[in-house]
């Protein structure tokens, strides 16, 4: 945590008498404060400000910066003249961070810091240095989260800087604080601000994200040193008329609405580096060329409404090239236009961009040609990521265009493409979504060696997957075919090179048939994923897949069987089985020492679970569900690991044996279990789980009350009873249930009693009762007349289908 040029500095630090404190958070805390103290007084500053945040808050990093900045605390040396003020902010954030008083960062896709947070010691130490500064309340200069009455206690005189406010910002307060640099409103619970906002003239930084604004009043016009204004997730109908007038912003933030009115005169806006959008317009001081003076523009912008740019000469007006800090841009034309020119490719050649641009996005593009710049290999040296997306009339993209350095590409739409680039010698990711019956796929594919991750979806006339299509893609690792409805087969080698895969993917093709032999030859693979192949009739044995971790196999309505080699997956932790209608057994044995969670839903052929599922002694979540055909459960005393157990609507199960749920079952904390055949006169019997927390309870018409045991599970905090069409009335045993929270009742259509008052006040825990589906309960529990509503009525909250209240206790 602490740096030095010279051992003086270290023997100060080694004489200290922090190391004779004994450990714990005090002798951390002097530590933290050691470090502290060697800090310089412009990062101390920095430092103490983050108390401004809550524990555990995640910070944005650029935030954190631009409110540095609004409160003046970023200085830079003489030999930073050149540096921006944000520049002077990051690199304060990285000395902070790596003096650990920073921790949890998250990144981008390109490794920049986004977020981080600070460990609650840390915090600590904060707002004990921030306190430290302000021993007297009339000295108060940041104040967080106060309330009104706290803001209306501060003295007139006193010069507040900082205030992070969530309640209702009131008028009248605001214009008293005229010397603040930082308002930040984020969730406050506002709708508008008050026309004095405009008299915060020394107001550097506002944020009214996530709130209810759809206007900001035209006073904001005259906070001409504003340098950051955050408007995000709110449904902004448009702009004051006079932001053009805060030639000082540097930041704004905002998302794009239907029907949201853009600013005019943006290019007055000359110290801008950040601009998430620019929506190009027919009127005056909403064209293209607004963008030409933006200079200093940074990061990533979005171009909206291309359509509305006439010729390649317009284009040029934004000046695209020279604004070489922009590392990522996207080109947007509108999707629904009503003029028939189309100048797209003209347009796009006016807004060619620099070469040091990391991602491109082009959505929307109508012409038939991309631009010289898009053909040739001399722009895209430091290229990362291509995305186009729906550019239905493009017909040739030269094979000779180069992108040295691109990782991930993204075609989509592009439904008469007949020819793309094949030099990627960096590509890593590769999607192809909704492309037409020319694209050779296949072909591409076979050129790209270095692709780890291949997306194939909704493509229509692909029938077949080709022998040798994935034959160089020795890197591939993750592979996804989704939504291609003619696709019928799959090339028995197709697989055969790739022994890299872990992840495969085969979602929504109906007419696929069949699987090639080859999945044994993926000796890495760790997730097979089959859904929704409703023709698939067999997957083939596929020993020697030690690998295997995650196997759902999904909606496959044509499957009889499953691969006999299953007790090959060693390594398989969940196997899902759902809506696969012709399945009847599950060939597991010996069982599985990995698998930790079993799910088995709507198997209507299934007649008996795995002789081997004792043998699964991992295992920590079962699910048998909707399994009509399922006549006997087996002795589950050996799975000691299990935590839920779901066993439920399985209507043909006559047999469920007293050790299905034994008591040895010690870790178990939630179980679902019944409706099963509907001649059982009673619920099957099984032994007492006094750990069990979470119980969901399914009837059958026969059944007249509960199942005895259930009053000795007292550490259940949540109870449902569901389809108890023959029970009256609940038991006078319930009051036993001292722990319980949560009581759900539904559909028990004869129910008509709770038990007595008197049990019913014995569950003093209780928070809420929901009642559905139970026409005579919820009629006994009207809140008016209903004789069961004195028995509930001081649960706080009571749902009833037909009415829903609340009720506060002070």
């Amino acid at each position: 945590m602490m740096r030095f040029e010279n051992i003086d500095g270290w023997r100060v630090i080694q004489e200290s008498t922090i190391w004779d404190l004994s450990d714990g958070d005090e002798r951390i805390m002097s530590i933290l404060k050691l470090s502290f103290d060697e800090l310089k007084p412009t990062l101390k500053q920095c430092f103490a400000y983050c108390s401004m945040f809550v524990k555990d808050f995640n910070i944005q990093k650029d935030d954190l910066v631009q409110l540095w900045m609004a409160q003046g605390l970023l200085h830079r040396s003489s030999s930073q003249s050149n540096l921006e003020m944000e520049d002077v902010g990051n690199q304060y954030f990285n000395i902070l961070l790596e003096k650990s008083f920073f921790q949890d960062i998250s990144m981008d896709n390109y490794n920049v810091i986004t977020h981080c947070k600070m460990h609650d010691l840390v915090h600590d130490l904060a707002e004990r240095v921030s306190k430290s500064k302000s021993k007297d309340s009339n000295d108060v200069r940041h104040m967080a989260q106060p309330s009104t009455s706290e803001l209306q206690g501060i003295p007139k005189g006193i010069v507040l800087r900082s205030m992070f406010f969530e309640g209702e910002v009131l008028g009248n307060i605001l214009s008293r604080f005229k010397g603040l640099r930082v308002l930040k409103l984020q969730e406050a619970d506002i709708d508008e601000l008050p026309n004095s906002i405009g008299k915060l003239k020394h107001l550097r930084y506002l944020d009214i994200s996530e709130t209810m604004i759809k206007r900001l009043p035209q006073s904001v016009g005259k906070l001409y040193n504003l340098q950051t204004l955050r408007m995000r997730n709110l449904d902004l109908e448009e702009f004051p008329k006079k932001l053009q007038s805060l030639i000082n912003l540097r930041h704004i933030y905002f998302d794009r609405y239907y029907g949201m009115r853009y600013p005019v005169g943006m290019g007055r806006l000359s110290n801008l580096r950040s601009l998430s959008y620019f929506i190009v317009g027919k009127e005056k001081g909403r064209g293209i060329e607004e963008l030409g003076g933006l200079k200093h523009l940074k990061g990533k912008i979005s171009i909206c409404d291309l359509e509305h740019v006439r010729d390649k000469e317009e284009a040029k007006k934004a000046k695209l090239a020279e604004k070489t800090n922009i590392r990522e841009l996207e080109f947007e034309w509108g999707k629904y236009r009503s003029s028939a020119i189309n100048n797209d490719r003209d347009v796009l050649e006016g807004l060619k961009p620099h070469s040091e641009l990391r991602i491109l996005k082009i959505c929307n593009f109508s012409s038939d040609q991309f631009p010289s710049w898009m053909m040739s290999g001399n722009l895209f040296s430091s290229l990362k990521k291509l995305s186009i997306d729906n550019a239905e009339n493009l017909i040739e993209w030269t094979e000779a265009a180069i992108f040295p350095r691109l990782e991930e590409l993204f075609l989509r739409n592009c439904i008469q493409l007949k020819s793309a680039p094949t030099h990627f010698p960096c590509l890593q990711k590769l999607t192809i979504h909704s492309m037409g019956s020319g694209m050779p796929i296949a072909n591409i594919s076979t050129q790209l060696t270095t692709l780890t991750h291949l997306t194939i979806t909704t493509t229509k006339e692909l029938a077949s997957l080709p022998e040798g299509m994935l034959k160089n893609n020795k890197n591939l690792s993750y592979l996804e075919i989704q939504r291609c409805p003619d696709l019928t087969c799959i090339a028995a080698d197709v697989f055969g090179c790739c022994a890299s895969l872990e992840s495969l993917s085969i979602l929504w093709c109906p007419n696929l048939r069949t699987l090639p032999d080859g999945l044994h030859t993926l000796l890495s693979l760790k997730k097979l994923i089959i859904m929704d192949c409703q023709s698939l009739e067999c997957i083939p044995v596929t020993q020697g897949v030690a690998s295997l971790c995650k196997f759902p196999i999904l909606k496959c309505l044509e499957l009889c069987i499953l691969p006999e080699g299953l007790e090959c997956y060693t390594s398989l932790q969940m196997l899902k089985i759902e809506k696969c209608s012709k399945i009847t057994s599950i060939p597991i044995t010996h069982g599985l020492p990995s698998l930790r969670k079993l799910q088995i839903w709507n198997c209507d052929e299934l007649s008996s679970l795995p002789s081997g599922l004792q043998h699964c002694t991992s295992l920590e979540h079962l699910s048998i569900i909707y399994c009509p055909n399922l006549e006997a459960i087996p002795s589950l005393d050996s799975l000691t690991q299990l935590r839920q157990l779901q066993i439920y609507n399985c209507d043909g199960l006559k047999d469920v044996p007293p050790s299905a749920f034994a008591a040895s079952l010690t870790r178990l904390k939630e179980l679902s279990i019944g409706g099963f055949w509907k001649e059982l006169d009673s619920f099957p019997a099984f032994q007492v789980i006094p750990q069990l927390e979470i119980l969901n309870l399914y009837g059958w018409p026969k059944l007249k009350s509960l199942p005895e045991q259930v009053q000795h599970f007292t550490s259940l905090t949540y109870l449902s009873i569901q389809s108890f069409d023959g029970m009256e009335a609940l038991p006078e045993w319930l009051r036993n249930l001292a722990s319980l929270e949560y009581l759900y009742i539904l559909r028990c259509k004869n129910l008509m009693y709770l038990p007595t008052l008197e049990a019913m006040k014995c569950l003093a825990k209780l928070q809420y009762i929901w009642i559905n589906n139970c026409p005579l309960l919820e009629k006994r529990c009207n809140k008016d007349r209903g004789p069961e509503w004195p028995k509930i009525s001081h649960i706080p909250i009571v749902d009833c289908k037909f009415f829903y209240f609340l009720i506060y206790f002070l």
